[in-house]
């Protein structure tokens, strides 16, 4: 008597178990370092409260993702204008309505719990964009074949950096240009954008807020305001450097236990990884990160149509981009721009886009199996 019927065996044989354990690998990761960067400076109500709201977010959105894998991701392209008409009046709405917090106003409050629609409007752009270039695969050779794609983009764009949000507006530049490059746009008009980009940077600088302009002049010298803006990555990199090769240990981290590492269960818990697991723990995150990445990159190439592909590829792009920025901030290689560590750092509606988007990267590839889960 078999205990597993043949058609869910047969399933579970083409998951794509590298992408799938490296994932919840990180998930785990997260949990334990959201606790120790909890630790000490928050109310012990408050911390479990922390760890367990992740915890079971994290659970909730794993069985949506399982869902989501029994049907065809391809369904989702005729709802390509539907969701890109939803995602406006989602920004819009956070305008609106929307409450401000860190000098920003990004979050609607539903209940007890503070959603970021902007996180949400990451995977809803990749979608529609990945609908939109589908018909122009090969055939943006020109200004005028690019200009309706780069406005597409551009509108909710300028309603994430309104906010603002610049490290998310940021999240979709890289976003459209990983599609348009995989899409096969020409490298000299690819090349032309670039270094018209580069020349424009002295008048897009006097359009930054001050803080924005701060924050650049801090990568370049965090002594220019060591107390201010130039604090955090002051502090993460001697949280960093003080964990050398095996950490401080679990809950010993000097910088993260005694406070003097800000946001350090968000935007800097890479930070606390380095004090407490040292260089070999935040290898090990790294390698798991890049087995993401890969598995990404290797599901747009083996994808069995041109939608999935531009799924894969625009997914892959953001999540490749989250870490480069997150990482390099936190070590002081670039600035500071306030983009979380895909499922690591806290945060409802990072970690439920970031879940679904490993979702349908598994989507894409169980269908180039030919076979749905449940199938």
């Amino acid at each position: 008597m078999q205990l597993i019927p043949t058609e869910y065996r047969r399933a579970l044989r083409r998951i794509d178990f590298v992408l799938l354990l490296a994932s919840l690998a990180i998930i785990f990761y997260s949990l334990i370092i959201i606790s120790s960067a909890t630790h000490v400076n928050t109310p012990s109500e408050e911390r479990f409260w922390y760890v367990q709201r992740q915890g079971i977010f994290a659970m909730i959105n794993i069985a949506i993702a399982v869902f989501i894998m029994n049907f065809d991701y391809r369904g989702l392209q005729q709802y390509g204008k539907s969701l890109y008409i939803f995602n406006l009046v989602m920004l819009l709405a956070v305008m609106l309505f929307g409450h401000a917090a860190l000098g920003a106003q990004r979050w609607i409050q539903i209940g007890f719990i503070s959603i970021q629609p902007s996180e949400f409007s990451k995977l809803i752009m990749i979608i529609c964009l990945a609908a939109v270039l589908e018909s122009r695969m090969g055939r943006l050779d020109t200004p005028q074949d690019l200009l309706p794609v780069a406005a597409y983009v551009g509108l909710p764009f300028l309603l994430v950096l309104k906010q603002p949000d610049l490290g998310t507006s940021l999240v979709f530049m890289a976003i459209f240009f990983g599609m348009v490059i995989a899409c096969g746009i020409n490298w000299k008009l690819f090349a032309t954008i670039v270094v018209m980009g580069v020349a424009a940077m002295p008048v897009l600088w006097q359009f930054l807020k001050d803080y924005q302009k701060m924050r650049i002049m801090v990568f370049l010298d965090p002594n220019v305001d060591p107390l201010g803006s130039g604090y955090h990555i002051i502090q993460s990199k001697i949280a960093i450097g003080s964990g050398m090769l095996f950490g401080k240990g679990l809950f010993a981290g000097t910088q993260s236990q005694l406070n003097f590492l800000p946001e350090n269960h968000t935007d800097f818990i890479f930070a606390v990884v380095g004090e407490e697991f040292g260089f070999v723990g935040a290898i090990i995150l790294l390698f798991l990160y890049m087995l993401v990445l890969w598995r990404g990159m290797q599901i747009a190439r083996d994808a069995s149509d041109i939608f999935g592909r531009l799924l894969a590829v625009g997914i892959t792009s953001m999540l490749a981009f989250h870490v480069l920025v997150n990482v390099g901030m936190t070590t002081g290689i670039m600035p500071v721009t306030g983009i979380p560590l895909p499922l690591m750092s806290y945060g409802i509606s990072s970690l439920t886009t970031n879940i679904l988007s490993i979702a349908i990267l598994m989507n894409i590839h169980l269908h180039k199996q030919k076979l749905l889960l449940f199938s």
